[in-house]
């Protein structure tokens, strides 16, 4: 039996055991999806232990997805969002990915949302932020992070611009600034993420609603609820709405398909996400 997990702290509410074991049983695998929750501090360590367990494949968590960089190989992508969602011990030394980057990509790509030559613009710069700017950011015109401190916006947008490429025809242009700018950036923005907690099982939003429009794609990382009020208050003005179980979704798909080789059962991954949230 392969066995695979997730470490964080919390992990009780995570969804991906029920997707990860719905995938088994649609492949009739023989593996198993366990959690971890190590002490705050001990991520590194666990990451460690768990090859010493014989783990297959390790999914990582808050807080520990930049901590995990210091045991692990990370690919270049990893490297440069600065943190690791994805461990494949089936490489040695175990190597480090973020499918973060992939699951934003991917969920505005299922909704038929076109990313290059888009205007973008995330809220948030911590680990979900820069995953979703450095998705965005190669094949957009122009990013705009925002944040509630503006700084750390301000140190995400100069990571972007040093990991593009310097030969590009038409370079993205990368901006930053505080909550404050988003009145200027979402209006004529083409793709809005929310990447910070707000509205997490609360009726809160980062975006007023009178800076919303009918020309915008709009992802919520944010799934509980999956109808949060930036959704709400975007599909009262004509956007088109992606909810955060998508973004889950489609990360957990490609952990799936680089530590088996096999296709993931989408369909069933996604049921299982769906049923749990109903």
């Amino acid at each position: 039996m392969d066995v695979y997990g997730l470490i964080g702290n919390p992990v009780e509410h995570s969804l991906s055991p029920p997707m990860h074991e719905a995938a088994y049983d649609a492949l009739g695998m023989d593996a198993r999806y366990v959690t971890f929750e190590p002490d705050a501090d001990d991520g590194a360590a666990a990451v460690e232990a768990a090859a010493t367990l014989g783990v297959a494949g390790l999914n990582v968590t808050v807080p520990f997805k930049r901590d995990v960089l210091s045991a692990v190989e990370a690919d270049d992508l990893a490297a440069e969002v600065g943190a690791v969602n994805t461990v494949d011990y089936a490489a040695d030394p175990p190597r480090g990915y973020n499918t973060d980057v992939s699951g934003v990509r991917r969920a505005f790509d299922h909704h038929g949302v076109e990313r290059e030559g888009a205007a973008a613009v995330v809220v948030g710069a911590g680990g979900a932020g820069r995953a979703a700017a450095f998705a965005l950011a190669e094949d957009a015109v122009s990013l705009h992070v925002a944040n509630r401190t503006a700084s750390r916006a301000d140190s995400l947008a100069t990571a972007i611009r040093s990991a593009l490429p310097d030969d590009r025809d038409t370079p993205t242009a990368v901006s930053a600034g505080g909550l404050d700018s988003l009145a200027e950036r979402v209006p004529d923005a083409d793709l809005l993420v929310n990447a910070t907690t707000v509205g997490m099982e609360s009726d809160e939003t980062p975006v007023p609603a009178e800076h919303l429009h009918e020309d915008l794609a709009v992802l919520d990382a944010v799934y509980a609820p999956l109808e949060t009020r930036l959704l709400r208050e975007a599909a009262d003005a004509g956007a088109t709405t992606i909810d955060g179980a998508w973004m889950l979704l489609y990360q957990g798909v490609e952990a799936f398909e680089r530590w088996t080789g096999e296709d993931a059962p989408i369909d069933a991954m996604n049921e299982a996400i769906r049923t749990e949230l109903r």
